[in-house]
């Protein structure tokens, strides 16, 4: 393996740690060497990689919500003809997935929401980013519903994809408190299958 290959093969490493470590022990509670030992690089390798822990929380956190903007946006490509019926599919399957890791973890940003606040500004504007990039994906897709006739016209489509965001947000931390998937669903079914209908 080259140099360069290594060092994104490390760097990816050290980043899916920090998603596995921060959902279950929390960004406090994770300590850099925990995370380098995962990973098995030396201590002073990891300054190669990131500046500060503060800096490796922020690209933790771009890191874990890339797979979820993709994965929503593979479902509204996929479905030209029917972008509501796309974003309810694309929720259905979090649900499955919550429900097969036994409502454990919940969401990282929410839970680094609660955790750091505004104690880190680099984590601070890591997670606004990443809210902001995923809801964008949200608004693009009930926009698209709305065009396609599906979905409501009084509201703009930033204000319905700020409120699934938010309502699905609580709804996660209610059901890691009531190990159930009923909070979630009832979220999908309340806001796309019948608030934001047309």
């Amino acid at each position: 393996m080259s140099k360069l290959n290594k060092k994104d093969s490390n760097r990816e490493s050290l980043l899916n740690q920090g998603v596995t470590f921060f959902m279950h022990q929390g960004y406090h509670g994770t300590g850099l060497q925990e995370i380098l030992n995962a990973v098995k690089v030396p201590k002073g390798s990891f300054y190669n990689y990131f500046e500060s822990k503060e800096e490796f929380g922020a690209a933790v956190i771009q890191h874990y919500v890339e797979p979820f903007i993709s994965k929503l946006s593979m479902h509204l490509q996929r479905s030209d003809s029917d972008a509501l019926s796309a974003i309810r599919r694309y929720f259905d399957e979090l649900a499955v997935e919550l429900e097969e890791n036994k409502f454990k973890g919940g969401c990282l940003l929410g839970n680094l929401m609660g955790e750091i606040g505004s104690t880190s500004d680099a984590c601070q504007q890591s997670l606004q980013s990443a809210i902001r990039r995923y809801r964008d994906v949200l608004q693009s897709g009930l926009a698209q519903a709305q065009r396609q006739g599906s979905v409501r016209l009084d509201k703009s489509a930033e204000e319905m994809a700020d409120l699934l965001i938010n309502t699905w947000q609580g709804a996660l931390l209610r059901m890691q408190i009531e190990k159930s998937s009923a909070p979630v669903k009832q979220c999908c079914h309340d806001l796309l299958d019948d608030f934001f209908l047309r």
